[in-house]
């Protein structure tokens, strides 16, 4: 729980809150598996061993689907990605207890995203974590998809398993797409 109040107040909070707009990016390989990177802690958190997928905030006036690809060319250094689906409804995820009114300078009590299938049309050499000038990630792999909720920070995992059943489909299809 945020150490400056109690449950209470933190639920009220929590209730005053908007959710911060978002995209998420799922990457799929010809083999259909999933890019996944670690993630770089910031100062002050205490997270070891998570894995998530490339996701954001929208800008001003941007198209969630142009805010993907930058999202992406962002955190993995490359754009070499096309979009083949997205999620019928936002999905959202609430902050654990202890981030409310800290997380994104206490403006919100979580996010609410719009999750983008994208087909990877380049070389895995063609990932740079370290392009963008505040890099988000330390490491990355390749995975299969419904290993994913497994994989994410605890409070992340029901809208991880949300994209999962929304894209369950597309590894098979791109496996078939590509003998």
């Amino acid at each position: 729980m945020n150490e400056t109040m109690d449950e209470a107040q933190v639920a009220e909070l929590r209730a005053r809150l908007p959710y911060r707009r978002g995209v998420g990016g799922v990457i799929f390989n010809s083999d259909g598996r999933v890019w996944i990177g670690s993630r770089l802690p910031r100062a002050g958190q205490h997270i070891e061993n998570y894995w998530q997928m490339p996701q954001g905030g929208i800008d001003d006036q941007e198209d969630p689907a142009d805010a993907v690809i930058r999202e992406v060319a962002e955190e993995t250094g490359t754009d070499k990605v096309e979009i083949l689906d997205e999620t019928d409804a936002w999905l959202d995820y609430d902050l654990p207890d202890h981030l409310v009114g800290v997380a994104w300078k206490g403006k919100y009590r979580g996010q609410k995203q719009k999750w983008f299938a994208l087909r990877f049309t380049g070389r895995d050499s063609d990932f740079d974590l370290s392009a963008h000038a505040k890099p988000e990630f330390s490491e990355w792999r390749w995975t299969a998809l419904d290993e994913l909720p497994g994989l994410i920070v605890p409070f992340k995992r029901t809208l991880y398993g949300a994209v999962v059943a929304a894209f369950a489909h597309w590894p098979e299809e791109i496996r078939n797409q590509n003998p």
